[in-house]
């Protein structure tokens, strides 16, 4: 009788065993599943903001060009990449511009009076916002998705009005297809799925390598107004037959080995745990990443609803300068550092978290913004730091901060505050400590400088963008090209060097007639200035210039100086009999 017991109980325990396993290893795969469903769902939604980013870099030359692009063709070609079909422009709503235009010429239709675009492309152009369509077929081959960016300018009385739409149509799976060929490398079967439009909720797919999913793990993405959806799910499903077949045969010869299944339940449940830290924990920096800052700042605040707390957003001032002229490695580096200083500074019951890139967050409990604001100050002003190639390098950061419950009561709009106290100390110069206030706009971004990051490496000239202001000018950007001529290593250096006045880069016996005689050519009624002086290097050193600038009106700055640089004794060498300046001396 003993052994059958033993035998009844070691299959009753084997049995229960195999069931459990069975879903553990469900639920593993779906935890696994739903990380990489929003690894590579915010990847796509990356992807495809990318793609729309392209209708607002043309929106910001027409805006640049109060509604004209020169050489439409030029710029259009430099925004072309394998992913992108065509770029387009359709002033009034007609498309008249297509890049490239060979096997396109179909395309030039009046998309308001369309039967087939007009609906969707009233509906943007009333509510002022990018629509995208699709998929549809592309003649040339393939598929596509269409995305029509509403472009509103302002006539000479200061009212806006309907200019057209910019458009750039994405090759379909091509705009993604880093992310959907690793889901398929890595055996997952995929369905990604859009609403129609925002006139129809009604999902449509766009791509898809399966015809069929079992509850599959889904990832939300918002594109623009319009809702997104991924799901995946492994291609052998849920459950792996092979496994439970080994576990339950294999048992049963050493069903007397208890100790056998105890190392089994064991490895499992630290399979899980460590499943559990990777879904949670940045890898870079150590921190919560943020699916982990998020689950654990609800627990947070629930834990203690009427407990004050802060929010704070902060990142890295010009982080891509530091990837683009140091590399990516040692942005990496500037980003740990960063996190350190994070651990080193906030107690240990701070939630601190890395939202992505050069984003990080903090949920400082039990205190308020007035308590937290030195602290919070003291830790942005704080000298930071990363080394590249045996020397040491500073670079700075803004911070936005909130309180719960003062200023929000829900986690996320919470987090929107502190995003719109970090955005206007963006607007503000960078390299500051704001807390929110009524007033603030959540995703208000500063145009200048930002924008032209990507474009203005790319652009022949050497030009720097600063605020016309006779008595307090500053300069809030300077291209590579400038650096090099001025003798610059970086921005930052730039900035330190001029104190970011425009009038120190001029030689000083010559300041008061050069600003003297810009702002005479301005007041005379011109929008542009010309004017020939000495420009001063880092190094103390000299090159003759000739400076041509606009000013231009901004709402939010006021107005603004685009002015370009050309080295005088270039001009004088090759074209010395169209030119005859006269220097100001």
């Amino acid at each position: 009788m003993v052994p059958l017991i033993v035998f009844l109980v070691g299959i009753c325990l084997l049995s229960v065993f195999t069931y459990n396993t069975n879903v553990q290893i469900q639920k593993d795969r779906r935890t696994i599943a739903k990380l990489n469903a929003v690894t590579y769902g915010q990847r796509i939604e990356n992807d495809i903001e990318n793609g729309i980013e392209i209708t607002d870099t043309l929106k910001q030359v027409l805006i640049n060009g109060n509604g004209q692009i020169i050489d439409f063709s030029k710029i259009a070609e430099n925004l072309m990449s394998y992913s992108i079909q065509s770029v387009q422009l359709a002033p009034n709503g007609v498309v008249t511009e297509i890049y490239s235009e060979e096997g396109n010429e179909a395309g030039k239709i009046d998309l308001l009076k369309d039967s087939k675009r007009g609906e969707i492309s009233n509906y943007a152009k009333d509510h002022n916002t990018i629509i995208t369509q699709g998929p549809v077929e592309l003649k040339q081959g393939g598929s596509g998705l269409v995305v029509r960016n509403p472009i509103y300018l302002e006539d000479e009385n200061g009212q806006e009005y309907f200019w057209g739409f910019t458009i750039a149509v994405l090759r379909v799976p091509e705009v993604f297809e880093d992310s959907t060929n690793a889901l398929s490398k890595f055996k997952y079967n995929y369905r990604l799925l859009r609403e129609a439009s925002v006139l129809d909720k009604k999902h449509v797919v766009v791509d898809a390598n399966c015809d069929k999913m079992i509850r599959p793990a889904t990832y939300n993405l918002t594109v623009g107004k319009e809702k997104w959806k991924l799901e995946i799910m492994p291609r052998a499903g849920w459950s792996n037959s092979t496994t439970l077949y080994l576990i339950f045969f294999g048992g049963l010869s050493l069903v007397l080995l208890l100790t056998g299944l105890t190392i089994v339940l064991f490895l499992l449940d630290e399979r899980r745990v460590e499943l559990k830290e990777l879904a949670h924990k940045d890898g870079l920096t150590k921190l919560y990443n943020r699916y982990g800052f998020d689950e654990m700042a609800v627990k947070m605040i629930s834990k203690n609803p009427k407990e004050h707390c802060v929010a704070v957003l902060l990142d890295v001032d010009d982080f891509k300068l530091i990837n683009d002229m140091y590399g990516h490695a040692y942005g990496d580096k500037a980003l740990i550092s960063l996190a350190e200083n994070m651990q080193k500074l906030f107690p240990s019951s701070a939630l601190l978290g890395r939202n992505g890139g050069d984003e990080f967050c903090i949920l400082l409990s039990n205190c308020t913004m007035e308590e937290i604001k030195e602290a919070l100050i003291e830790f942005t002003k704080t000298p930071k730091t990363f080394s590249y190639k045996g020397q040491t390098y500073s670079f700075c950061i803004s911070l936005g901060y909130a309180e719960y419950p003062n200023n929000a009561i829900e986690r996320s709009q919470l987090m929107r505050c502190a995003d719109a106290a970090l955005y206007e100390v963006k607007l503000h110069g960078k390299n500051g400590c704001m807390a929110y206030k009524e007033g603030l706009q959540s995703g208000v971004r500063k145009q200048l400088g930002f924008v032209l990051n990507d474009i203005s490496e790319n652009l022949p000239g050497a030009f720097i963008i600063y605020r016309a202001d006779k008595e307090d000018d500053e300069i809030f950007y300077a291209n590579k090209e400038f650096l090099d001529m001025a003798g610059y290593e970086n921005l930052d250096a730039f900035f330190n060097g001029t104190k970011k006045s425009f009038r120190n880069l001029i030689r000083e016996d010559q300041q008061k007639a050069v600003e003297a005689s810009i702002w005479n050519q301005i007041e005379s009624g011109s929008k542009n200035d010309y004017i020939h002086y000495q420009l001063r290097r880092q190094d103390g050193t000299y090159i003759p210039v000739l400076d041509q600038g606009r000013i231009v009106e901004s709402k939010r700055f006021g107005r603004v100086f685009y002015v370009l640089f050309m080295d005088w004794q270039a001009i004088q060498s090759h074209y010395s009999e169209k030119f005859n300046a006269k220097d100001v001396r």
